[in-house]
């Protein structure tokens, strides 16, 4: 049986937590310590959680989605005249990704899918763009389709307000004090990238919508597609899904996450593959630090027996590697970007706690694990 064609199993009770964030969002006392601690059990298993009452408007997520298919249904010339460039902004064809970075499969073949990326929305005057800051770059708009900017450009700002709230629990998460990243998330590098996976029912060999891999950024958040098709691989081998709970997100950890934990929350594979008779759609939502900000293991998963995995470096470096490595575009212009220095472990034991920064309360329970 080929690897697209593996037998999907729903989750198992509690493998993937719907977690209500609405009381911590509102600023709850005792609402984050116990969240943190969910937060930590899941990223140490699945890397996969749900998050509902989030505060973002369903219309927000309803409006994205109904711009995304109305763009994809557009002439192919049209989207074409988008093409993602050094950007990496735009519009993504069939056949302009093969993802050659996934832990847990050869991939071969490109991904049955098309795409579009949004960034942060910046004026031709903005510093960054008049400086021409790498992987910086203005947004590709269809002008004859205002809808699409104004409901996009939206949805942006409402996510990047909430993931960004969410980085104190990953911190206290991970014993740190939770303001630890406020300097790295100041000025987050966020992107929407609007997805279109055509009825794909009977998948050839190594084919899939998505094939697998792990995401470069810090967390990303999916909000629930009308149709399933997002599958989590688990420790053991296994291909869950996640919850399908209306109106909520889907939050999985990226590799950023996994440096900066030294693999205790490691990026976890994930795929897609869409066995229905009509088309999906998916407007996930990637948090990443600032470009410039460098990323090496915290020192609560650092010690004598558990030395750091990772050489430091910027999510600059390492964007800009990996979208060498995975597309087409990329590939063929050339990006004169050195290989990262990564020290790899190939252990799958679980990976080793973190230490708590600070000691421990004994009367508060200990650490949020």
């Amino acid at each position: 049986m080929s690897l697209a064609a593996a037998q999907t199993e729903s989750p198992a009770p509690g493998r993937i937590p719907v977690l209500d964030i609405g009381a911590y969002l509102a600023g709850e006392a005792g609402s984050a310590a116990p969240l943190a601690r969910a937060i930590a059990r899941t990223c140490e298993d699945t890397g996969f959680l749900v998050v509902a009452n989030h505060g973002v408007p369903q219309q927000l997520v309803e409006d994205t989605f109904a711009v995304a298919e109305q763009f994809f249904a557009r002439p192919e010339r049209d989207k074409l005249a988008l093409k993602v460039g050094k950007y990496n902004i735009g519009y993504l064809p069939f056949g302009g990704q093969v993802v050659r970075h996934s832990p847990v499969n050869k991939n071969t073949k490109p991904n049955f899918s098309e795409s579009f990326y949004i960034t942060r929305d910046r004026a031709p005057d903005h510093p960054d763009i008049v400086n021409n800051k790498p992987l910086v770059g203005l947004n590709r708009w269809p002008e004859d389709m205002p809808e699409l900017r104004a409901a996009t450009t939206t949805y942006y700002r409402a996510m990047e307000a909430m993931t960004t709230r969410l980085v104190p629990l990953f911190a206290l998460a991970l014993d740190l004090p939770p303001d630890y990243f406020a300097p790295a998330f100041a000025e987050p590098n966020c992107t929407i990238r609007l997805i279109h996976y055509p009825p794909h029912p009977s998948p050839e060999d190594n084919e899939f919508g998505f094939a697998p891999h792990t995401d470069n950024n810090f967390i990303t958040l999916l909000a629930q597609s009308k149709l399933p098709g997002l599958e989590v691989r688990t420790a053991e081998g296994d291909w869950i899904r996640p919850p399908a709970v209306p109106g909520t997100f889907v939050v999985n950890t990226g590799a950023m996450l996994a440096r900066y934990s030294n693999d205790r929350f490691r990026a976890t594979p994930h795929r897609v593959i869409n066995r229905h008779d009509r088309s999906r759609y998916a407007c996930p939502f990637f948090l990443g630090p600032n470009h410039d900000v460098v990323v090496e293991p915290v020192p609560t998963c650092v010690g004598p027996d558990n030395p750091p995995k990772y050489e430091p470096t910027t999510y600059g470096a390492f964007t800009q590697h990996l979208l060498t490595l995975n597309f087409a575009h990329r590939r063929a212009g050339g990006s004169g970007v050195r290989p990262l220095a990564v020290v790899v472990t190939t252990s799958t034991s679980t990976p080793a706690r973190c230490r708590p920064l600070h000691k421990p309360s004994t009367e508060a329970g200990g650490p949020p694990y």
